[in-house]
């Protein structure tokens, strides 16, 4: 079990009430004990303290606001999932993000997970502020701590981008006092994606290949987010969030950093997809870059995830609270055909997959049952420990599948329970290797190498079938009917490629938060969600009202709270 702990440097001030004279004002000016001035900090040592306390902010989210795990935002806008919970008034906010029609700018969660990414660039920027003013002597480390800190601020700085598009950019440059001066719209969209890319690129230059503490930053980490970033800067989009282009440029940099991180030889596929989501296999072969959790580190509580808090099924093992439940129409998308491979255009129209002998006279995706709890099957590869309908809170509403990936069961050494909630110490996973090879593999796409392309997205389909041996029935059989065939070369078009490459994308990272993010920079979203919501319409009633509106829902509008901040300097989103 992880130990890594996360410390923060504390500052607080102590207040003193005396009943004295007015007059005896030598009295009255005494340094307050507990406190630490500014110049106090200055020192290598509490500047790396500093540092760490940049580090805690990745997982010092909320599990009404999570921005560790992006689900409400990733999966239930991209009909991968329902929100499930008790109901639609149950955090309500998540009910709006999902439906569309009923969000609104006022609405406290959108603006709670603004002001944690904030929180986050806030403590970055302090600790860049101090190094920036420590010399290398004093400090032999500055420059690799400088990395870190424009690492860790990028990568807040690109989940507010693909969440909130156009924000205000604030670097350790800009004076406290200034912070509500500076416009969300000073800077265009390409500019401020200019701005995280130097940001990773810096880290590039000055962070090392390999750190002597798990959980930093490496060299290979900022090189993976730095190409990420310009595969979503690629795609050109318009005031109105269409895309208007493709930057083959910026596509052929994403596949020169990611052959140096594919070619480095320090990554690798696991020979086992669940590996993936089990503890025991945290900050192996396939983690990029993860968050690290951590119980029994001499806190009374642990450090546990809490964006994923709300999701475990709400059985006697477990207790609360049921939501993020796989949609029906992500289910049956792990369906398969003779040759195992996937039914793009009818995987929808063919029957639905709900419970019992569906999964056996259907051939699917072994990557379902990884996935997806489904009653009668094996939760978390304990073929003692069976997934049950009564587990579900309200299945009336949201069916009865629940996630799998973030949870893990009630005897994992991860696991801890915060009454009535509970999570794990389980790292969350921000970038992994498959992540790696399918944005090279996009990019090859759509720079028309295709043929390049196939052996990658095989790569990962090859993992996916010889990922059967921990999904197994207490008979021993398997719990499924597992057919995944790999993509043949023969009419390996660019546009068949292209549809294999989106497909890929939903099924391998399915429930981590990617898919709505997909869309909207494909700039597919608007047609893929109506379609969705028409179809789901018919199988979830309180669907019956939700609806995309295109050119303004791919993003979430600017939080009124933080347009009244600034007295109306920032500028609200198209549509909004």
């Amino acid at each position: 079990m992880k130990t890594f702990k996360h410390f923060a440097l504390a500052c607080s001030l102590l207040t003193l009430g005396l009943a004295t004279s007015c007059n005896d004002k030598e009295f009255l000016d005494v340094p307050p004990r507990g406190a630490i001035s500014d110049e106090q900090i200055n020192t290598a040592e509490n500047i790396d303290k500093q540092c760490i306390a940049a580090y805690s902010a990745l997982g010092n989210d909320g599990f009404t606001a999570p921005y560790t795990s992006l689900w409400p935002y990733g999966n239930l806008r991209a009909g991968d999932a329902y929100k499930g919970g008790g109901g639609t008034g149950d955090v309500d906010a998540f009910h709006f993000y999902e439906t569309f029609s009923y969000n609104r700018p006022d609405i406290g969660n959108t603006d709670e997970v603004w002001f944690r990414l904030y929180i986050g660039i806030g403590r970055a920027n302090d600790a860049l502020r101090r190094l920036n003013a420590i010399s290398d002597a004093t400090m032999p480390n500055r420059k690799v701590r400088q990395g870190e800190m424009r690492f860790l601020r990028g990568h807040f700085y690109f989940i507010l981008k693909e969440l909130f598009d156009r924000v205000p950019y604030i670097d350790e440059t800009v004076d406290v006092a200034e912070y509500g001066n500076v416009s969300n719209v000073a800077l265009s969209s390409q500019q401020l994606w200019d701005k995280i890319a130097a940001d990773f690129q810096f880290a590039v230059a000055n962070v090392p290949a390999n750190q002597p503490e798990v959980g930093r930053a490496n060299q290979l980490a900022a090189k993976a987010y730095l190409a990420k970033t310009l595969l979503f800067q690629a795609y050109t989009q318009d005031a109105s969030h269409q895309v208007t282009g493709v930057d083959q440029a910026k596509l052929q940099e994403v596949v020169r950093l990611t052959d140096e991180v594919i070619n480095s030889g320090r990554y690798s596929l696991y020979p086992d997809f669940a590996n993936n989501f089990q503890s025991n296999h945290d900050n192996g072969a396939e983690s990029v870059f993860a968050i690290q959790f951590s119980k029994n580190d001499g806190t009374p509580k642990g450090r546990i995830q809490q964006g994923n808090k709300l999701n475990y099924p709400m059985n006697a093992e477990f207790g609360c609270c049921g939501f993020h439940q796989p949609s029906q129409n992500l289910v049956n998308s792990f369906k398969t055909d003779a040759n195992g491979l996937p039914l793009f255009t009818t995987f929808n129209t063919s029957g639905d997959l709900v419970s019992g002998v569906d999964f056996t006279v259907n051939s699917v995706d072994p990557r379902l049952d990884h996935t997806v709890a489904i009653p009668g099957h094996p939760w978390k590869y304990d073929p003692g420990f069976v997934f049950q309908q009564a587990w579900v809170r309200v299945p009336g509403i949201y069916g009865y599948f629940m996630s799998m990936k973030e949870n893990v069961g009630p005897n994992d050494p991860s696991f801890q329970k915060e009454p009535p909630f509970m999570s794990s110490s389980k790292n969350w996973a921000i970038i992994r290797y498959a992540d790696v090879l399918l944005w090279k593999a996009e990019a090859l796409i759509e720079l028309n190498r295709a043929a390049d392309a196939l052996p990658l997205i095989n790569q990962i389909r090859q993992r996916a079938q010889n990922s059967t041996g921990l999904l197994r029935q207490s008979t021993g059989l398997p719990t499924s009917n597992y057919r995944i065939g790999l993509y043949p070369s023969t009419n390996w078009t660019q546009a068949y490629a292209r549809q294999a490459l989106r497909y890929e994308r939903r099924l391998e990272l399915a429930m981590e938060g990617n898919r709505f993010f997909d869309l909207v920079r494909w700039g597919i979203a608007a047609d893929y969600l109506t379609t969705y919501l028409n179809q789901e319409k018919t199988k979830r009633q309180y669907l019956q009202d939700a609806r995309f509106t295109r050119g303004r829902d791919e993003y979430l509008p600017i939080p009124q709270n933080q347009i009244n901040f600034t007295k109306g300097l920032y500028q609200q989103n198209p549509g909004w």
